[in-house]
C-alpha cells in the first residue's frame, strides 16, 4: 500500500506533465491552424487597397500610352515631311477670305494649302495599304488619291461650273498618264540604273483596255454632236452620253471584281524571268508601317474633311482669280488643279518606283486614270458635249 501511495504522486505528476505537454502541443497546433486559416483572411483584407492601387495605376498607364500614341502619330504624319510647311496656308486662305475677300490670294493660298494635305492623304493610304496587300493597296491609293479631284468637281458642279469639271477631269487623266507615270519611271531608272525594272503585263493590258474604252465612250457623243448627225439636236448626244456612262460604270464594277476576286493571281508581282514573286513583310523593312491601321483610317478621315473645306474656298475663287491674276480658266482647270490633286499619286508612284515596285506604281498612276475616266466622268450627272 505504501508503495502504491508512493507511486501514485509520481504517476499523477507524470500524467499531469503529459497533459500539460499535450495542452501546449494543442495550443501550438491550434495557433498554427488559426494562423493558417487567418492568413488568407488578412490577405483578403489587404487585397482591396492593392486592387485599387493596381487599377488606378493601370488607368494612368493606359492614359499615358494613349497620349504617347497620339503624340507619335501627330509627329509622324504632320512633322515628318518638309512639304507640310505649306499647311498653314490653308487656314491663312480662310482668314484672307474672311477679312479681305481677295479671290486671287484666296485661290493661291488654298492651292498651296491643299498640296501637303493631298500628299499626306497618299501617305496615310500607303500606311493602310501595308495591312491590305499590293492589289488592294494600289486600289486604295488610286481611290483616295482621286478624292481631291472628286471633291473639287462636286463643289464645281454645285456652282454650275461644268466646263471646269470637264477640263479638270481631263487634265487629271493626262497628268496621271504623262507627268506622274513619267516621273515615276524616270526616278526608278535613276535608282536602279544597273538593271531593268519589270512589271506584270496583265495589269497594264487590262488598264489600257479600260482606258481605250473610256476614250471611245467620251469620243462618240462628242463626234455625234460635232458632225451634226443627230436625229434630235441636243438630245441624241446627251442620250448616247448617258448610255455610255452606264456602260463604263458596269465595266468598272466588273474590273473591280476581276481585280479583287476573280483573277487576283494575275496581279502578283513578277521578276525578270516573269516568275511570280511573293514578298514577306519580314524580309523587307520598307513594309513595316509607321502607324497602325486605325490611325491610318482616322487620318484619312481628318485629311479628307480638311481637303473638302479648302476645296470649297478654292472653287469659289477660281473665276475671281482668273480675272485678278490674268490666267485663263482653262489653264487653271487643265494644269493647276490636276497637279494639286495628283500630289498624292505623284508622291506615291515615285516612291514605289524607287523601291522597285512598278506593279504598285502602275496600279496608282494608270489605275487612277482608269478610275477617273470610268467612274469619275461617268458619275457626272450631266455631260456637256460642246
Amino acid at each position: 500500500m505504501e508503495i502504491d501511495k508512493v507511486k501514485d504522486p509520481a504517476t499523477v505528476k507524470l500524467h499531469s506533465q503529459v497533459e500539460m505537454g499535450s495542452m501546449e502541443l494543442k495550443s501550438i497546433l491550434g495557433y498554427d491552424d488559426q494562423g493558417l486559416v487567418a492568413a488568407p483572411e488578412k490577405k483578403s483584407s489587404d487585397e482591396a487597397p492593392l486592387k485599387v492601387l493596381y487599377s488606378s495605376g493601370s488607368g494612368s498607364f493606359n492614359r499615358k500610352v494613349m497620349r504617347n500614341t497620339v503624340v507619335h502619330s501627330i509627329r509622324t504624319v504632320v512633322f515628318s515631311s518638309r512639304l507640310n510647311l505649306l499647311m498653314p496656308f490653308g487656314p491663312l486662305a480662310i482668314l484672307v477670305q474672311t477679312l479681305t475677300g481677295h479671290h486671287g490670294w484666296v485661290f493661291l493660298l488654298s492651292l498651296l494649302g491643299i498640296i501637303p494635305l493631298a500628299e499626306r492623304l497618299g501617305y496615310a493610304t500607303e500606311q493602310l495599304a501595308c495591312y491590305t496587300g499590293p492589289t488592294v493597296g494600289g486600289l486604295l491609293n488610286a481611290t483616295f488619291g482621286n478624292a481631291t479631284e472628286l471633291i473639287i468637281s462636286i463643289y464645281a458642279l454645285r456652282n454650275g461650273m461644268i466646263r471646269v469639271v470637264q477640263q479638270s477631269l481631263l487634265g487629271s487623266i493626262l497628268s496621271n498618264m504623262l507627268l506622274v507615270l513619267g516621273c515615276a519611271f524616270f526616278a526608278g531608272g535613276l535608282v536602279f540604273s544597273k538593271r531593268p525594272q519589270v512589271f506584270n503585263k496583265a495589269t497594264a493590258a487590262v488598264n489600257s483596255g479600260l482606258l481605250l474604252m473610256a476614250v471611245m465612250g467620251l469620243l462618240l457623243p462628242a463626234l455625234l454632236h460635232t458632225t451634226h448627225t443627230e436625229l434630235h439636236f441636243g438630245k441624241s448626244a446627251l442620250a448616247l452620253s448617258r448610255f455610255t456612262s452606264c456602260i463604263m460604270l458596269v465595266a468598272y464594277a466588273s474590273y473591280l471584281f476581276f481585280q479583287l476576286k476573280s483573277q487576283r493571281s494575275l496581279y502578283v508581282p513578277v521578276d525578270e524571268q516573269g516568275e511570280e514573286v511573293h514578298r514577306d513583310a519580314s524580309d523587307d523593312d520598307d513594309e513595316v508601317p509607321e502607324i497602325s491601321k486605325w490611325e491610318s483610317i482616322i487620318w484619312l478621315t481628318i485629311l479628307t474633311a480638311w481637303i473638302s473645306i479648302l476645296s470649297e474656298y478654292l472653287v469659289n475663287a477660281i473665276e475671281g482669280a482668273s480675272v485678278a491674276l490674268n490666267i485663263p480658266v482653262a489653264f487653271i482647270s487643265v494644269i493647276l488643279l490636276p497637279i494639286v490633286g495628283n500630289a498624292a499619286e505623284h508622291a506615291g508612284a515615285v516612291m514605289f518606283a524607287m523601291k522597285d515596285k512598278l506593279d504598285i506604281t502602275l496600279g496608282v498612276a494608270i489605275g487612277s486614270s482608269t478610275q477617273i475616266s470610268m467612274f469619275g466622268v461617268s458619275t457626272k450627272p450631266y455631260m456637256d458635249c460642246n
